[in-house]
Parts: structure tokens; sequence; C-alpha cells
């Protein structure tokens, strides 16, 4: 795709913004993708404890009456498709775009990869983040998630540098990735 020409979204696609009744679904979404995406390259004991501090109870009831966080939910059918979680946030000094916004979470049901959920989420989460002020849009992610970088270039983003991220009680390496929110999404 290039710049000036956006996918219209697919289909039966509906994006919502998260509330508070949404807490069980995210949470075992968030656990879901979380664990299809990375259990083979992790140990069982570091998931665990990732999972339990990322997904546990009342984590994600936190984060929904967070007024500097937004889970949007995507739905295809009426089937969970995925989520995002924006939030306003203090970003790594790599990051020096102006009003910067993260993408703190960003997962599409192994289900739905290709059929164009991921773009469309990803554009509400640009949109939400210029609702919130934000002209630079920025997130970590795993730098041995090829898949995943593959699409975030392909949206714009540019790698700034790295942070660690801690799995459990595995220090792993994250890619900063970047972009302004004035340039055209694709």
């Amino acid at each position: 795709m290039t710049p000036d020409i956006k996918a219209a979204p697919p289909a039966g696609l509906r994006i919502r913004r998260g509330a508070l009744a949404d807490a069980p679904l995210l949470s075992a979404l968030g656990a879901e993708t979380f664990t299809t995406s990375f259990a083979t390259q992790n140990t069982p004991e570091n998931l665990a404890k990732h999972l339990a501090k990322a997904f546990g109870k009342g984590v994600q009831e936190r984060d929904l009456v967070d007024p500097a966080v937004t889970y949007l939910i995507a739905e295809m059918n009426g089937r969970s498709a995925g989520y995002a979680q924006v939030r306003g946030s203090e970003p790594p000094a790599c990051v020096t775009g102006p009003s910067p916004i993260e993408v703190l979470r960003f997962y599409v049901v192994h289900d739905f990869h290709g059929t164009g959920v991921a773009q469309a989420l990803m554009d509400a989460c640009a949109a939400e983040a210029r609702k919130l002020g934000g002209r630079t849009l920025w997130l970590g992610v795993w730098d041995q998630n090829p898949r995943a970088i593959r699409f975030y270039t392909k949206w714009g983003f540019r790698d700034v540098g790295g942070q660690t991220f801690m799995l459990g009680d595995d220090p792993q390496q994250d890619r900063v990735l970047s972009r302004s929110l004035d340039q055209q999404t694709t």
C-alpha cells in the first residue's frame, strides 16, 4: 500500500471502545493472544509470571477506569478479533516527536491475521491518539517478532531505539518504533 491509499475496513468489522464491563473479555483476550504469540519462545514460568502481571485479576479493571488509557476492541461478525491499548505516557528518550502517545498493546487473534483487522485497528489507534492531542505514535515491539515489525514498518513506523521488556525474570529487547501522526496513514 502507498501512504496515499487507505484500505477499506473489512466487511463485518466493528471497532469499539472498551468499557469496564469488558474487563473479563480483555483479560482473557490478552492472555490468549500473548500466549499464542510468544509461548513457544519463552519458558512456561516466565510466561505465567507475565500473564499474572499483565492480565491478572483487577489489571484490566484498573486500566479501564484510568482516563489516560483507552482500549479498542475489534470484533468481526460478532467474534473478538483483537484489541489495542492506547495511552498517554512518558516515552523513552529515543521518542523525540511532539505530543507522543503510546500503543502499549496491539494484538490480533491468529484466525484474523491477514484479513485487514490489524490495519483497521491501527487506524483506530491513530484516530484515538489524535483525539488525545497526540502528534506522534510510538510503541515497543520484541526484536524477535519480525511479522509485527514488518507490519509496523509498512504502517510508517521507524526504528528510533530500544528498551528492555521484562517477561517474568527474562530481560528481553524491544525495538522502539515511532511515527508522525501528521503523515497520511497507509
